[in-house]
């Protein structure tokens, strides 16, 4: 009887110790998920739909390393027009079965911004566009009043937390940046906390000076990864670009920026960072619990 019991405890520690190491795989391939995202900073043409398509196509059939996001800018089919009654298109035109098409044959996520009309309204439209043709939606919710953005568009008022593989990731356009509470983790949602907050823009070099600690100030009180995906050049107003994309870390450290000139740049980042710094600086916990009425 005594051997069998002995026996019966050995299977049983056994499974235990077996549980425990699939347990300990399991959070440490949590931790340690990598997510490698593309960001393309390109010279847009003036609202030539066509060209852009074409430019943008050939910039991402060149990326060679292997990527899971590709990001693109703001308006990335037209530059930040206030033309939307003759550029606008709707969500089964041409644009968004170019996104469908890039997605599948690249086997890649791509998200950008484009001009959208939907039941009479113009909506500057992050498109988050999956590779088996599912896609979501983000319209921008902070329109640019100094532009008159919000003379020609009708703002959002939903977030768009996209999910890829275990990380949370905050979709945002432009002038949001500004807006430090529509990016604020909440610390009543805890399980909710986003992972990377992406942010694809037309921001000019006039303004720059705003943009990277803007950007730098979201990763820090967040605790999160942030690409900033800007343009470059010159657009039909005049206006000028200088880019200044950039991949920031969870504790505000630059790790890309690119200035002036076009370029597509893939990185991987580490959720580990992540874990790292949350657990090592847990400022979170103290932040005010808040609620967006409208």
């Amino acid at each position: 009887m005594e051997s069998g019991q002995h026996e019966v405890k050995s299977i049983l520690q056994a499974v235990y110790n077996l549980i425990t190491k699939l347990i300990t795989l399991r959070i440490h391939t949590i931790t340690m998920s990598s997510l490698s995202v593309t960001l393309i900073q390109a010279n847009l043409f003036w609202e030539n739909k066509k060209a852009n398509l074409e430019m943008l196509q050939r910039k991402i059939e060149s990326i060679e390393e292997k990527t899971e996001i590709v990001i693109l800018p703001e308006m990335f089919t037209t530059g930040f027009s206030m033309n939307c009654e003759l550029l606008a298109e709707k969500m089964d035109g041409e644009t968004v079965f170019w996104m469908k098409k890039m997605a599948a044959d690249n086997k890649i996520i791509l998200t950008g911004s484009v001009i959208i009309e939907e039941d009479g309204k113009y909506f500057n439209r992050l498109i988050w566009m999956l590779p088996n043709g599912e896609f979501g939606v983000y319209d921008k919710r902070h329109l640019f009043a100094f532009g008159n953005e919000h003379h020609h568009y009708s703002p959002g008022n939903k977030k768009l937390i996209a999910s890829v593989k275990g990380w949370k990731i905050n979709l945002q356009i432009c002038y949001d940046l500004r807006f430090p509470v529509w990016s604020r983790q909440n610390p009543g949602e805890f399980e909710n906390m986003y992972d990377l907050l992406i942010n694809v823009a037309n921001w000019p070099e006039k303004r720059s000076i705003a943009w990277k600690p803007l950007l730098r100030a979201r990763a820090i009180e967040n605790q999160c990864f942030v690409a900033g995906v800007n343009r470059v050049g010159e657009d039909g107003n005049k206006i000028i670009y200088d880019g200044e994309s950039c991949i920031i870390d969870p504790l505000g450290e630059i790790i890309y920026q690119k200035s002036k000139e076009e370029d597509v740049f893939t990185f991987s980042l580490q959720k580990e960072k992540i874990t790292e710094t949350r657990n090592k600086f847990p400022f979170w916990k103290d932040a005010d619990f808040f609620v967006i009425t409208e």
